[in-house]
């Protein structure tokens, strides 16, 4: 039989769950849909939030002949074979694109995506191309410039209890079993927006039953996930739990469980680049200031990955990972930036003092723009005390040196200049 996340995929867009700002009333792929008029584009989100079931309601609906590839499996051979499929096509005689979706298009090379090119671009097939990954990043820029993006988001907790409703109420095989719902929050907190997750979580929880039924609560479904990692996440492990414990170690200043996480991740086929993301976001946000060469090394641990590949990239991952977490830890940089956006939230669009404005021309100099600044360079220590605040927040403070090394220099720098405002 088949598994309960695909004896579930909905066919029609009514049935589909989540992501209102594509599909909802008046919303653009809706109205795509409904018009028939549909131009490539690639769909962008986590995994299990319904890209693939989008492409196939969206041909269904359309009636078009559906061609699909895996980016991880086909070959710049099987996209020409594909190509040709869909010239032949008696809808493309009568002027009807057929649509080619291609799964995981990120992990296409750059000659594979060279081969679509002219396909997209004279409508030999209209493209879905489904990613995890940022395609600014993955996908060629001929290619995306052709295609529209469109970013799905993880599934909200409202979205998957109505996706469990739905699986306990029309299953052919749930609906059959004594399946009572307590409690929610360990399904939820596990699915992680994943839909897929969910559904595999519920199917693994439904094999357990007694004659008692089943209760499932956050006990019941923290025990069988324990006592069952493979069963429903496809690398064998917790993503985001594990992920979470890495990083908090990083924060945490303890390498050997951050290393330890690390090679968690690595046994479990996670994503290198993934890793390198969060090592980046981690050097930013844990360790700021404190230490800066800590988000040079992210940066470059990024960049070699690109160029040495896998197996070799792990020895990368785990210099930066031992690094940052043995680094001096900071936040202020983190804590600065969320304190001046709830700032500018408050204070609205405050206006920029005369003194500092551009004055490119006349009739601004004649209202003052840029009257009075005092050009720093021109000034012993490259500095002179002048207002840089809108009015209103004159006196305002929002980055606070924390208690390190760097920072207490940088600190005591800007005290000496700005005589103890710091």
């Amino acid at each position: 039989m088949q598994p309960l996340a695909e004896r579930l995929r909905p066919s029609t867009l009514d049935n589909y769950i989540g992501q209102k700002h594509l599909v909802g009333e008046n919303a653009i792929l809706r109205q795509m849909i409904e018009t028939g008029r549909i131009a490539s584009f690639i769909l962008w989100g986590p995994p299990g939030v319904g890209k693939t079931t989008l492409a196939r309601i969206i041909a269904n609906q359309l009636e078009r002949p559906f061609y699909t590839l895996s980016a991880v499996t086909s070959g710049v051979k099987d996209v020409r074979e594909v190509i040709e499929k869909a010239k032949s096509n008696r809808m493309f005689a009568q002027g009807v694109s057929p649509i080619l979706f291609i799964d995981e298009i990120h992990r296409f090379s750059k000659s594979q995506q060279d081969s679509l090119l002219g396909a997209v671009e004279n409508g030999t097939v209209t493209l879905i191309g489904a990613t995890t990954e940022n395609p600014s990043f993955e996908v060629i820029t001929p290619l995306l410039s052709r295609c529209q993006v469109y970013v799905l988001k993880a599934l909200e907790n409202e979205d998957l209890l109505e996706l469990m409703h739905r699986a306990l109420s029309t299953d052919i095989v749930l609906k059959q079993l004594d399946i009572r719902i307590e409690e929610t929050d360990a399904l939820l907190r596990y699915a992680g927006g994943d839909a897929r997750k969910l559904l595999n979580i519920i199917e693994l929880i439904s094999s357990a039953e007694t004659s008692d039924g089943i209760i499932v609560t956050n006990q019941l479904v923290t025990e069988r996930l324990q006592q069952n990692p493979m069963a429903y996440d496809k690398d064998g492990e917790i993503h985001y739990d594990i992920i979470s414990a890495f990083i908090k170690s990083i924060r945490g200043s303890d390498p050997d469980a951050a290393i330890y996480w690390l090679a968690r991740m690595i046994a479990g086929g996670e994503d290198p680049k993934f890793i390198a993301r969060r090592l980046l976001i981690s050097a930013a946000e844990d360790i700021g200031l404190a230490n800066p060469n800590a988000l040079l090394l992210a940066n470059a641990c990024f960049d070699a990955l690109h160029k040495i590949g896998w197996p070799e990239g792990r020895i990368i991952l785990a210099e930066t990972t031992v690094y940052l977490a043995a680094s001096p830890k900071s936040n202020s940089a983190y804590l600065s930036i969320d304190a001046a956006l709830a700032l500018v939230e408050k204070t609205g669009n405050l206006p920029v003092p005369l003194h500092l404005r551009n004055a490119p021309t006349k009739l601004m100099k004649e209202l003052n723009y840029g009257t009075n600044y005092k050009y720093s360079h021109d000034f012993p220590n490259h500095f002179i005390e002048q207002q840089f605040m809108p009015d209103e927040l004159k006196d305002t403070r929002i980055w606070k040196v924390q208690e390190n090394n760097a920072e207490k220099k940088l600190g005591d720098w800007l005290r000496f200049l700005w005589n103890g405002k710091y």
